[in-house]
């Protein structure tokens, strides 16, 4: 993405996520929003936004982090949201790992509780290193956690998939927990 369509993205993020009200709009509960609407509330608070630049930036997210209805008509982030959303996703089995990425400074706060959803909805976790690498480096140096994810969903923990692949929990125990030392 250039630049323009990375800051329209973060806007995006932005209000989509975490800020609807900063524009003036209110999302429905699992998260939607009116297309139409989302631009014109965008277009008054100095953004240009049109209808083509939103469908390339939902095209071109290498983290398919919005996702449209499927009329076309609403949009929504697929997750990652810090306000009461609903994303109706149902339970999944996972595979039997899972990585998460973070930053070394984080280690010994997760060795004491575990990873912990804090202000989210839900703990992100990853199906392949790779990607749990790119988003530990967005917090500093990165680390990869290894989740006994399998092990978790025999025990009763419930995980669930996002429309971008993000596997989503509540709260992964130390114990199903690789740590580096």
């Amino acid at each position: 993405m250039n630049n323009q369509l990375t800051k329209q993205s973060k806007f995006l993020s932005l209000v989509l996520r975490h800020k609807p009200s900063k524009i003036g709009i209110t999302l429905d509960p699992q998260g939607w929003i009116d297309i139409a609407t989302l631009i014109a509330a965008a277009q008054r608070h100095g953004i240009a936004l049109n209808e083509p630049t939103l469908r390339q930036i939902v095209a071109e997210n290498n983290k398919q982090r919005f996702a449209f209805s499927p009329d076309g008509l609403r949009i929504r982030a697929s997750q990652g949201h810090s306000i009461a959303v609903d994303l109706a996703l149902e339970p999944e089995t996972p595979p039997e790992i899972l990585y998460h990425g973070t930053a070394i400074r984080f280690l010994e706060s997760i060795r004491q509780t575990g990873l912990e959803k804090r202000s989210r909805h839900h703990v992100h976790l990853s199906s392949d290193y790779t990607t749990a690498i790119s988003v530990g480096q967005r917090h500093g140096k990165p680390v990869v956690l290894v989740v006994q994810a399998g092990s978790m969903a025999t025990a009763g923990f419930s995980f669930s998939r996002s429309a971008n692949g993000v596997w989503l929990t509540d709260h992964v125990p130390v114990e199903y927990l690789a740590i580096p030392e």
